[in-house]
């Protein structure tokens, strides 16, 4: 299998043929999608709140300059996209993902990685280097800052361990390092535009510091890649000996079905073997007695 690939990004000629992307070793196809639903309700409420607080003080410029913000944004709409797949899988035993163009199955698997990975890293950095006095001194401090930097990670665990999302492909942990770098630009275009960094240990005055910081993050990346990955198999091989998985016969069964109109199609627009023989032998009758006839008159 080529390295760049669709199959190497986890898009196969047929996608996910085992539902595991909408299904769940402990709750049924509709659970899963109410709660996938509920995360992403209470992730958009949290989005939308952060950000009208951040308007009303004079910050809204520099919402999506924070690494932070973009990853919530990023598990909030993958619980979206998610949880409108399984309710799909739910009601009608497929779901449309597994129709639409590779690009966006891609997008999809690339997006649910970044659910694993992304928010055991937003929530380490900020309460090991971030966090101070302030962090939790109000209400709406306390709030904000365990939604975006504790329950975050909480979010990743649920989608980690209890539902059937099978391990990350290996492709996609380049493509983290490559998104993870391109944070950094964002992070100085808003330097250069607003005049800050949006996190101190970014400030390039640091030195060495710096580029401490830079490789400790990008080694991290992959700790808990790695880390997430592990979890994941470990749960899909115990949910395979419990039989947990589910087998796809719901889209084989519509797969057979197609498979039979078409066979049945093709049966009626086929003239049948016997029919031509016949049609075939009338046609040759009426040559050979028009030949003869045309002969005659030829020779007298």
């Amino acid at each position: 299998m080529p390295l760049l690939s669709w199959p190497a990004l986890g898009v196969e000629h047929t996608f996910d043929p085992h539902h595991k992307f909408v299904s769940s070793p402990v709750f049924s196809p509709y659970i899963l999608a109410a709660i996938r639903c509920l995360l992403a309700l209470y992730g958009l409420c949290t989005i939308c709140t952060v950000l009208a607080f951040d308007v009303k003080f004079g910050f809204g410029d520099s919402y999506l300059s924070y690494f932070t913000n973009l990853s919530y944004i990023g598990l909030t709409a993958y619980y979206w996209a998610s949880g409108v797949q399984t309710f799909a899988y739910a009601r009608y035993g497929r779901y449309p993902l597994r129709r639409w163009p590779r690009v966006l199955q891609g997008l999809h698997v690339l997006l649910q990685s970044t659910v694993t990975t992304f928010p055991f890293i937003v929530t380490v950095v900020f309460w090991v280097l971030l966090s101070s006095s302030t962090t939790l001194d109000t209400k709406l401090h306390a709030w904000q800052n365990i939604s975006v930097h504790a329950m975050n990670s909480a979010f990743a665990l649920f989608d980690i361990l209890l539902t059937n999302t099978p391990p990350a492909p290996w492709l996609v942990l380049p493509l983290h390092i490559i998104m993870l770098g391109g944070y950094l630009g964002v992070a100085y275009i808003t330097h250069e535009t607003q005049g800050f960094y949006t996190y101190s240990f970014l400030d390039p005055s640091k030195g060495p510091i710096l580029a401490a910081y830079i490789i400790g993050i990008a080694v991290g990346d992959i700790v808990v890649f790695l880390l997430a990955r592990g979890a994941v198999a470990l749960r899909q091989r115990l949910a395979i000996r419990a039989g947990r998985l589910p087998d796809g016969s719901g889209d084989a069964k519509e797969g057979a079905r197609e498979t039979e109109a078409f066979d049945e199609w093709q049966e009626i627009d086929r003239p049948k073997p016997e029919a031509d023989m016949r049609q075939q032998q009338v046609i040759d009758s009426a040559v050979a007695v028009g030949g003869g006839s045309g002969g005659g008159a030829y020779a007298v």
